[in-house]
């Protein structure tokens, strides 16, 4: 029977360690996860200037609720398109030093409508080896040619470029690697784009918030300019503390976009809720400088803790702190000792990160204390 393939499939992965597993929390998202009535502390999510359960938030989502309801009821070229969001959109270009913003419901919807909308066949895509997932998908959706480049190579890039005819070209970049907790070289990046009359389209889903003046992200963190080639995407959902995206640019990209992108079009616009959440979010965004340097602490912390250790940590200065295992049994291991123990590291293996490469990733947040971060040390070190 045709599920029969399905499990053999699922028996395969968990042959493998390669099968995932969903946990349910039962307490907000924070510095300490409760699941199955235990209290663990976590170093999980994404929440990197602890803003997912700020009350200020909170306040600004109950009084968005009030002023505009919980749904939008359409897309957002059709009625959808509420006075919370318009706010948001502004505040987000001029936040960023963009003309213009534009709302989408997830980074992953946000990617997969800029590529196709930007190149198409007979076109080519430039993308970092080690890109997210949904940058992925979204040069299989365009249907350009892709041209793989390794990671952060800025020659190998230069001589697709040189070597390529297509009649447009697109530079595809996560700002900070998801699984590497590393910076792709954007000033290399931006100089070949104008070289070579290229699109250069930035995942800063990890950099915004928390790089540069303000947290204004990684473009900012190397000081380039808002370029009319540069298409700037920032997830909303990780140091923002909420959900959503959007994409910044020149104002004549970002209408093409909301004429052609398809996952900005087809889908309803998200809660108004979420809109004047984030609209509160920016403010505390912009405030939170001391949120940010508690951070760096953190990360100097960590790195000195374990320099001493068998622990590989990879060259990292962001949030994202990755500890290399290799084996993916043996990470799971260490990541069942370490919940044993308290502490919830979550097992990073294939396919999101190379095979043999698998890893801890530990994820810092602002409301994490020094003393969380010796109690980690602490375990490693006695694992080690």
């Amino acid at each position: 029977m045709i599920w029969e393939e399905l499990q053999s499939e699922l028996d395969t992965l968990q042959r493998d360690g390669l099968k995932r597993q969903r946990r349910t929390l039962e307490c907000p998202c924070g510095p300490v996860a409760r699941l199955e009535g235990r209290s663990l502390l976590s170093f999980c999510s994404n929440d990197y200037l602890g803003l997912a359960n700020d009350p200020a938030l909170v306040e600004a989502a109950c009084a968005g609720a009030r002023a505009w309801g919980v749904g939008s009821g359409a897309s957002h070229l059709v009625s959808g398109h509420l006075g919370a969001h318009a706010v948001l959109e502004e505040k987000l270009a001029a936040f960023t030093g963009f003309a213009r913003a534009l709302l989408f419901s997830t980074g992953y919807l946000a990617n997969l409508g800029i590529v196709p909308a930007l190149v198409g066949r007979h076109d080519a895509v430039f993308a970092d080896r080690l890109n997210h997932a949904s940058l992925i998908d979204a040069v299989q959706l365009a249907r350009a040619d892709s041209q793989r480049y390794p990671h952060g190579d800025l020659a190998a890039l230069e001589r697709l470029l040189a070597t390529s005819p297509a009649r447009r070209k697109l530079i595809l970049s996560d700002a900070v690697f998801s699984m590497d907790g590393d910076l792709a070289p954007l000033p290399g990046l931006l100089a070949l784009a104008e070289r070579f009359d290229a699109w250069l389209v930035v995942d800063d889903a990890h950099g915004f918030g928390v790089l540069g003046r303000q947290g204004r992200g990684s473009l900012d963190h190397f000081n380039l300019p808002a370029a009319r080639r540069l298409v700037y995407m920032g997830t909303l959902g990780k140091a923002a503390g909420a959900a959503g995206a959007f994409v910044a640019g020149d104002a004549t990209v970002i209408e093409w976009l909301e004429q052609r992108a398809r996952s900005y079009i087809f889908t309803t616009a998200a809660s108004p809720i979420i809109a004047c959440a984030l609209a509160t979010s920016l403010d505390l965004i912009a405030a939170g400088d001391a949120r940010r340097q508690h951070l760096r602490q953190l990360v100097a912390q960590l790195r000195a803790g374990l320099a001493d250790t068998r622990w590989q940590l990879l060259p990292s200065s962001t949030a994202i702190q990755p500890v290399i295992i290799g084996d993916n049994h043996e990470v799971l291991g260490v990541a069942s000792a370490l919940f044993e123990r308290g502490l919830w590291v979550p097992a990073i293996r294939p396919p999101t990160v190379p095979r043999g490469s698998a890893r801890l990733r530990v994820s810092l947040t602002a409301a994490h204390r020094e003393a969380d971060l010796a109690r980690l040390v602490d375990a490693l070190r006695a694992l080690a």
